[in-house]
């Protein structure tokens, strides 16, 4: 292999990496994306859990407001 063989492996190796470099996150996310809609069509189709009342929960004190009725509001340092 003299060096014009070379320079033309190793310039063919560069472009498909990088080449592979921009294809991958295309991949990775068609495979998140079909994951996700296996996912709706699953839950499009299982049975909805029946809610019993003892999973309810109740709130300990209903007199305490529920965190605050104030809007919050920052101090800036000079």
């Amino acid at each position: 292999m003299d060096t014009t063989q070379t320079q033309a492996l190793i310039g063919m190796l560069f472009v498909l990496g990088l080449f592979a470099l921009m294809i991958l996150p295309a991949v990775f996310g068609i495979v998140r994306d079909r994951r996700i809609d296996r996912q709706i069509r699953q839950a499009e189709t299982a049975p909805l859990p029946r809610r019993t009342p003892a999973l309810r929960s109740v709130p300990a004190d209903r007199s305490a407001p529920a965190r605050s009725t104030s809007p919050h509001h920052t101090t800036r340092a000079a």
